[in-house]
Formats: C-alpha cells, sequence, structure tokens
C-alpha cells in the first residue's frame, strides 16, 4: 500500500512515503518554522522526488498526540482534506507509540517524553517482547519530578522532554532524537490499515490530555 505519513505534534515534524515495507522517502527538520508554512511543500517535495503523484497515494498515516496543540490541528486538517478528496482511508497513530517503535527490539523499557510546557511532560513507557511492543502506562501528561520519581528500572528516555528527567535509572540514545520519525508514523499506520482499524476524517481528533490554552480561557481559567 502506497502511504503518506505526517508528523506535526512535535517541531521536529515531516512526513513520509512508504510502498508497502519499503520507506520511500522522509523528511524531517527540526527549526523554528511552522508547519503551516511547510508542510504541503513538504509533501509535494516528497510526491515529486518519489515520482508519485497525489493520486497514488493509497493510505493516510497521520501522529495524532499528545503535543503541539497547533501542530496537531495542522497535521489532522491536512490530512482530513486529503482524505476526502482522495477516498482513501486514515490510520490515526498516537504519537509516543511511534516514538518508541523507533527502538526496535531494546533491551530496556522505552520511555518517550514529550515537552509539555506549564512544567510538565507527555510520556509513557514500553517494553518489547521478542517482535512485540507493549505499552505499560496510561498516556500521561505529568511533572518531570514525578516522572523521574516513577522511574524504578533502567530505562531508555528520549524526545524533546528527555532533559528534564533526572534519574540515575536513565539512559538516552545518541545521538538524540526529540520527536518521532515520520516513517515510524507510517510503519505503525501501515499496520492499522492492513487490520482494518481506520478512521472517519469527521472522527480525526488529537490526543490532547490537557485542554489547550484556548479552552482554559474559554473558561475563564487563568493560563501560567
Amino acid at each position: 500500500m502506497r502511504t503518506l505519513a505526517v508528523e506535526t505534534s512535535t517541531l521536529a515534524g515531516g512526513a513520509a512515503l512508504l510502498d508497502g515495507d519499503l520507506v520511500v522517502g522522509e523528511y524531517v527538520l527540526d527549526i523554528r518554522i511552522t508547519h503551516s508554512e511547510r508542510l504541503m511543500a513538504t509533501i509535494d517535495r516528497l510526491l515529486v522526488d518519489a515520482g508519485w503523484s497525489v493520486r497514488d497515494l493509497e493510505g493516510l498515516a497521520v501522529s495524532v498526540g499528545p503535543g503541539s496543540f497547533t501542530g496537531l490541528r495542522i497535521g489532522l486538517s491536512t490530512v482530513k482534506g486529503l482524505a476526502l478528496a482522495l477516498a482513501i482511508p486514515i490510520a490515526a497513530v498516537p504519537t509516543l507509540d511511534a516514538m518508541a517503535a523507533m527502538l526496535p527490539f531494546a533491551a530496556l523499557p522505552v520511555v518517550p517524553v514529550l515537552d509539555a510546557r506549564k512544567r510538565e511532560v507527555y510520556a509513557s513507557r514500553y517494553r518489547w517482547t521478542g517482535a512485540a511492543m507493549r505499552r505499560e502506562w496510561d498516556y500521561l501528561a505529568i511533572a518531570p519530578g514525578e516522572l523521574s520519581r516513577r522511574l524504578d528500572e533502567p530505562v531508555i528516555v528520549l524526545g524533546d522532554g528527555a532533559d528534564q528527567i533526572d534519574s540515575p535509572y536513565v539512559q538516552r540514545p545518541d545521538p538524540p532524537r526529540r520527536g518521532p520519525s515520520p516513517a515510524y508514523v507510517g510503519v505503525l499506520g501501515q499496520r492499522r490499515l492492513a487490520a482494518g482499524e481506520t478512521i472517519e476524517a469527521a472522527d480525526l481528533v488529537p490526543v490532547y490530555l490537557r485542554p489547550s490554552e484556548a479552552e482554559l480561557k474559554r473558561r475563564g481559567i487563568a493560563v501560567s
């Protein structure tokens, strides 16, 4: 299946094209340019370089968070538009799952950590058993200190919030990865597409874990 994968939940976002098991192309850029400025240009560039047209796409995979509220809205809106225009299915991929998948067959548990701002991080813990990855915790919005105290065994920590975790149990991959690879969003997305685990464009929503600043302001709650 020819699949476009989109990742906009972190600053280091991008897109990837997959054709079955083959990653045809991937674009990742970790600089402060908004996804609204570069996402469609990235998709267009990937398609041109691969020699594909948008009509060659058979499925879409998108990272749904947790992560940047603005980034997620841009990525999901783009994917919804493509799905409706092309009449192709969507697979929703949790961001932390895609991050953990970047370290296949890890001997230690993997803890992806994303900076959630407001003195919190997003995190979960995963463990590989053979070729299978199992999530052991809920998706969390948690203070870095509390997460550090929850770590009771050696773990691999990655993500743009990893440097906020202070624990003797922490090991970090080299080079560090700030966010998930769009290609791994595609890999997990293709598995969901193959299993029929798709979502309608109208039902595609982000995993936020907590209210956005706009929602808090609507409720009259002070935002610090």
